[in-house]
């Protein structure tokens, strides 16, 4: 797939661990950065900050940009996303050439699929709780105003996303038989950055890994991994959750850098081994 170098000028809408490890690729490859958040504080050098709070219309205009990637959460009502979106696109001077959409494999909560095969990009969602209605209706504004590109993480973990980590240390129970899906933060951060460099992206794209698991299987390797016991099963009706297809991130991105939870999750222990986790 072709791709190009940086855009030239980029806008990170919400900037969390994900705007903060992106930006320095653009940055680094000849970009300018502008960070649009609701509140102040530090940012990587070269990075430009804005404030503003998209929960009602801005009061000044943006930059002029090439590209936009949107990270917001989930707002609190089912039309946040739109509204946010609305008032986004209201105050930019005109329309960037690439918007990348940040949404979650969530909006297949409550859907009424089988587990007994992977979701695509080809399956739709239908959405029956609030969240998952909120996150479907983000996607389509997304789509109608931006002519967005869609990205669906599901289960992001990496350095600083440890709440598994501390579940499996305190002994917490959990429900070993759920399905599970998860991408490394250094895999979706490498998908964000491509997707803003080539020429003709895919709309839709589920970021996993190679290796959707029950959580059963997560949790007796990180407690085998910690050296602790493994935590007991929290009972359920069977099988939860659902499993998706990665195929089109692994052909977009090639051999991902953390292709399952074990290469992710070992680092991450190794990683905080002279720094550990308070116990319970």
């Amino acid at each position: 797939m072709d791709t190009t170098p940086a855009p030239r000028r980029t806008l990170l809408v919400g900037f969390g661990k994900l705007g903060a490890r992106l930006a320095p690729r653009l940055l680094n490859d000849g970009g300018e950065v502008f960070a649009l958040r609701r509140s102040d504080g530090e940012l990587p050098a070269g990075v430009v900050g804005i404030r503003g709070d998209l929960a009602r219309p801005l009061t000044t205009p943006l930059p002029v940009v090439d590209a936009i990637v949107i990270t917001l959460p989930p707002g609190s009502t089912e039309h946040s996303y739109r509204t946010a979106l609305g008032h986004l696109r209201d105050a930019l001077p005109a329309m960037p050439a690439r918007t990348v959409f940040v949404s979650s494999t969530g909006v297949f909560e409550g859907s009424a699929f089988t587990a007994d095969r992977p979701l695509t990009e080809q399956d739709e969602p239908a959405a029956e709780t609030e969240r998952s209605r909120g996150l479907r209706d983000g996607e389509r504004a997304a789509a109608e105003l931006f002519d967005a590109v869609v990205v669906r993480p599901a289960g992001i973990y990496g350095p600083g996303r440890e709440f598994l980590l501390r579940k499996v240390r305190e002994g917490a129970a959990v429900d070993h038989s759920r399905l599970t899906n998860r991408i490394h933060e250094t895999d979706l951060v490498r998908t964000l950055d491509l997707l803003l460099r080539t020429d003709d992206p895919p709309r839709l794209v589920h970021a996993v890994d190679e290796r959707p698991a029950p959580l059963g299987d997560v949790v007796r390797f990180l407690a085998g991994e910690l050296g602790v016991a493994v935590p007991p099963d929290e009972a359920s009706d069977g099988p939860r959750g659902f499993v998706y297809d990665g195929s089109l991130l692994h052909s977009l991105l090639g051999r991902l850098d953390y292709p399952t939870y074990e290469e992710g999750y070992a680092e991450m222990i190794a990683g905080s081994a002279s720094h550990p986790l308070p116990g319970p």
